[in-house]
Parts: C-alpha cells; sequence; structure tokens
C-alpha cells in the first residue's frame, strides 16, 4: 500500500470509529392522537421516517378518537403496555417520549368523543402525562393540526381554544410542549386556500381531472370525494412532517440527534 493509501484508509478509519462513537442511543417514540397523525390520513408515518434509524417510531393515532375516547375504548392500554416493557432486552431504549395530540374530536357535537373543555379535556390530558411518568416516559403534549377552513382570505382558528388548554396543561404539568397548531395555522395562513386544499387526501385538481370513458366518468361522479379540510395526502403528510421536525429541533434538543 501506497504511503499516500495508508493515509486515506487512516481517515476513513478515524471518522468511521468517530461516527460510531458518536452515535446516539437508541430511543422510542409513541404517537397518540386523533386522524391528523394516524395513518394513511395523517402524518404521524412520514413523521416517523423523519427519525434516524436509532429511533423505534411507533403510530398509535386512531381515526375518530379523542382524548376522551382514546382511553375508553382501550387503545390507552396498548401504550401503557409497550412502557413496561421495554424490549427483549429490559432497558434498551435510553428513552421513550410518548406525544399526545388530541382536540379535532374532543369539540362539540360529536357524541360519545366530544369533552367539556374547561373540564373533561384537560383532566383526560393531565391523566395521560401522570401516567406516562409514573411508567418511566417522557410525556409530551402537542397541540392540534389546524383545520385548513377560509372565511374569504382569513383562516378559522376553531382549534385556537383547544391549543390554549393543551397550554395550560403543560405549564401546570411542566412537560414539553409542540406548538404545532399555531406554526401549522401561520403556514397554512401564508400559503392560502388554493394551496392549502392541495395538502387534502383528495385535492381538488385530482376530483376535477376525470376520465373521458363515459362508465369511469359515472363512477367518479358518483363516488364520494376524500376531499376535506382537515385530513392529509401524501403531500401534507410530507408537508407537516417537514414542520414538526422544525418544532421538535426547537422544543425538545435531546431529539435533534435522532432526527433526520
Amino acid at each position: 500500500m501506497t504511503p499516500r493509501n495508508l493515509v486515506v484508509a487512516g481517515l476513513l478509519a478515524s471518522l468511521s470509529v468517530g461516527t460510531w462513537a458518536a452515535s446516539p442511543e437508541p430511543i422510542r417514540v409513541i404517537l397518540v392522537g386523533d386522524s391528523t397523525l394516524a395513518p394513511r390520513n395523517g402524518y404521524g408515518d412520514a413523521l416517523c421516517a423523519r427519525f434516524t434509524p436509532q429511533v423505534t417510531c411507533i403510530n398509535l393515532a386512531r381515526n375518530g378518537r379523542s382524548s376522551g375516547s382514546y382511553r375508553a375504548e382501550g387503545l390507552w392500554q396498548n401504550v401503557l403496555d409497550l412502557l413496561a416493557d421495554h424490549g427483549a432486552d429490559k432497558g434498551m431504549y435510553k428513552a421513550t417520549y410518548v406525544l399526545v395530540e388530541f382536540g379535532h374530536n374532543d369539540q362539540p357535537g360529536k357524541p360519545g368523543r366530544s369533552t367539556d373543555l374547561k373540564t373533561e379535556f384537560p383532566a383526560n390530558l393531565s391523566r395521560y402525562i401522570d401516567e406516562v411518568r409514573a411508567a418511566g416516559g417522557s410525556p409530551v403534549l402537542v397541540t392540534p393540526l389546524t383545520r385548513r377552513n377560509f372565511e374569504g382570505r382569513q383562516l378559522t382558528n376553531d382549534l385556537q381554544p383547544w391549543a390554549d388548554a393543551d397550554r395550560a396543561v403543560a405549564t401546570a404539568k411542566q412537560v414539553p410542549l409542540v406548538d404545532l397548531f399555531t406554526a401549522s395555522a401561520e403556514a397554512v395562513q401564508a400559503m392560502g386556500s388554493a394551496q392549502a386544499d392541495l395538502l387534502a387526501v383528495e385535492p381538488p385538481s385530482s376530483v376535477q381531472a376525470a376520465p373521458v370513458d363515459r362508465n369511469q366518468l359515472e363512477a367518479v361522479t358518483n363516488r364520494k370525494s376524500a376531499f376535506d379540510h382537515t385530513h392529509v395526502g401524501p403531500k401534507g403528510a410530507d408537508f407537516f412532517a417537514t414542520l414538526m421536525v422544525r418544532l421538535l429541533r426547537a422544543g425538545l434538543p435531546a431529539l435533534t440527534p435522532y432526527l433526520r
């Protein structure tokens, strides 16, 4: 081997050792929430994809759930079971972060799901926090993702009271708060309603691009559109997951080494 090759090999070896030494210990992230975070029509899976391989990211968010119904239906027990089991090798995770995001289905008018904003909602969040801590996890409150409804040029911020309640609970319980509502509302307001509509599960452009075949046209005309101003398709999931990465870097510095 030539002297030059020896130098190069030495540099590569030192870089490899340095990278290995700097590799963070494994952690786990559990996502808890409603459809805006859930698989297929939320941003949760896209967020999981933005963690490094040292992170086990588990998306337990489910469609249509509120801070009350998530527990009532037994879904929260799945989180507690995971917290009780640290893996085949007990203690294999340096930490487990449980991100809790509710609000959409806690609003009035949803039988079996809605909760009282001033009493039940804060109490539900506080109980989640207490139980995560008791199980050795690290709870994190996330304010709800904004809806993308506009009145003229102004975004309708109908979830603001629930974001405020999140903030109050986070302060009282001294837990990290990721203010996704404010950040997402500002971003959606800045892009305007037309661009915001493209973040939907089925953007308007895909509905308008009807096939020329008559039978296919009739099928498209008769089926229910998947467009709404709440859920997100791949473009929306990518957009809000990227936004969440920025918020996590700023609000939870301990997670920075684990974010792509």
